[in-house]
């Protein structure tokens, strides 16, 4: 069988027309380039070059072999430089489970920005404040709010500085006033979600839980977070939900004096062997999308005494 070293030597014999040459270019001694020309000319069963003591030419059968051994090598090479390449590309289905808010407002464009990057790869997205069941579930990864101590979990951080954020619409501020305490949230519409399957109506703002009530309830906190920008009440949410929404004005911190509840973003896999270099890509992009929100985290008003 025709070696693929033994062809490069081949060709480049007959550019520099010395064993010598050859070996100098290659870091090869002169007979191992002279061996693996042998060694050809038996698998090809011609004789490739006439030899005197003076000089090397190629011979008839060299010169007619010559062009096709170039044309050989650089196929080879051609094919050697795809697989490499293709071997880098990610492939095959990635499928990742999103809470509705972030889903539809951040991640969409982050995971359109991905697919670009890596055109063989799949994607599917699971919409849903459902908390999805890597376990059972068609997911490969999750987006999940929270803190997880489960060994049994791969939890990757992606935001850890995250917290929750209480808002409301200028419209609505206006119309109904501001809180100036918790215990002043019993005077106002809060807009309620569904989390962890159930009513997400107990409120942490500094050392402070309060119990809120409302006429508005959703299942998906989009819908809720849609609702408060209209001027329907206050929500407690993520400050990833609803930094957009700030920093356009469309809604406003309120008792930004009472830190609120630490909820850091983790991108969930079920077990270690899904860790594959699709999730730690999409992992890897996700934090740099992320990282400058932190900045934009608002610093919590200056009263200590209120602050836990």
């Amino acid at each position: 069988m025709v070696r693929f070293e033994d062809l490069q030597l081949f060709v480049r014999t007959a550019a520099l027309g010395s064993f010598s040459n050859v070996a100098r270019e290659v870091g090869l001694l002169p007979g191992q380039v002279a061996a693996a020309i042998k060694r050809l000319e038996r698998d090809l069963d011609v004789r490739l070059f006439a030899r005197s003591t003076r000089s090397l030419r190629l011979t008839a059968e060299g010169e007619q072999y010559l062009p096709f051994a170039r044309e050989a090598l650089d196929t080879l090479r051609e094919g050697q430089d795809r697989v490499r390449r293709e071997s880098t590309q990610l492939h095959g289905l990635l499928q990742v489970s999103a809470p509705s808010d972030l889903g539809r407002n951040l991640l969409l464009p982050w995971l359109s920005e991905f697919r670009r990057q890596h055109p063989a790869l799949s994607l599917r997205l699971l919409i849903s404040d459902q908390v999805a069941d890597v376990f059972r579930d068609p997911v490969d990864v999750a987006l999940r709010y929270g803190v997880f101590d489960d060994a049994s979990w791969v939890a990757l951080s992606l935001a850890p500085w995250n917290r929750r954020v209480l808002v409301g619409a200028p419209d609505y501020l206006e119309r109904n006033g501001r809180p100036q305490t918790p215990a002043d949230l019993a005077q106002h519409h809060c807009l309620l979600y569904s989390l962890n399957g159930r009513a997400h109506d107990r409120w942490r703002l500094g050392d402070h839980t309060v119990q809120v009530t409302g006429p508005l309830f959703s299942n998906d906190a989009d819908i809720v977070r849609r609702l408060a920008v209209a001027g329907e009440g206050l929500v407690y949410k993520s400050w990833l939900d609803v930094h957009d929404d700030i920093e356009a004005g469309r809604l406003e911190i309120v008792l930004a004096q009472y830190k609120g509840e630490s909820t850091p973003l983790n991108l969930v896999c079920p077990h270690r062997k899904q860790y594959s270099p699709a999730v730690q890509q999409l992992h890897a992009l996700l934090r740099s999308r992320l990282d400058p929100l932190k900045q934009e985290l608002p610093p919590l008003a200056s009263d200590p005494g209120l602050i836990a």
